[in-house]
């Protein structure tokens, strides 16, 4: 189960990904630290990450927040789980992080069972029955 998620294939890296097409206008500029970790900027919670949640989880995610790798990004993936197990998508069409069309090109090169929704780069937060309906859905259709 993918949700609004970066889904590389065997040699790429999250970040060839991240960066096949252009971002949203108002997605935060991320830059590493000196220490080589990616921090949300505080504003970049309300305006991109979860531009539809209330302002305590916004306050939340920030407070909880933890960095990125930049190494992580870079390392290139192995073989990924969707080559052989089937997979959901759930396409976060409000998504300010990843762009949406990046998120279609995932799903579909996938092979996955994509479940499109007017939601932001956070509905486990923002939409969860929407993500617990696809989860359920997918459970059973692989459990059965």
């Amino acid at each position: 189960m993918y949700v609004a998620a970066l889904s590389p294939d065997e040699g790429e890296t999250v970040a060839d990904v991240f960066y096949r097409n252009e971002s949203h206008p108002g997605a935060p500029k991320l830059a590493p630290d000196a220490d080589g970790f990616i921090w949300m900027p505080d504003e970049g919670f309300a305006q991109a990450f979860a531009q539809n949640a209330t302002s305590d989880q916004i306050a939340l995610c920030r407070a909880v927040q933890m960095p990125i790798s930049v190494k992580s990004i870079q390392e290139p993936v192995a073989s990924p789980a969707w080559k052989t197990k089937p997979a959901w998508y759930l396409l976060a069409e409000e998504d300010r992080m990843i762009n949406p069309k990046t998120q279609r090109f995932m799903a579909e090169r996938m092979k996955a069972t994509i479940r499109s929704y007017a939601v932001d780069h956070t509905p486990l937060l923002t939409a969860p029955d929407t993500v617990t309906e696809i989860i359920l859905e997918a459970a059973q259709a692989t459990l059965t």
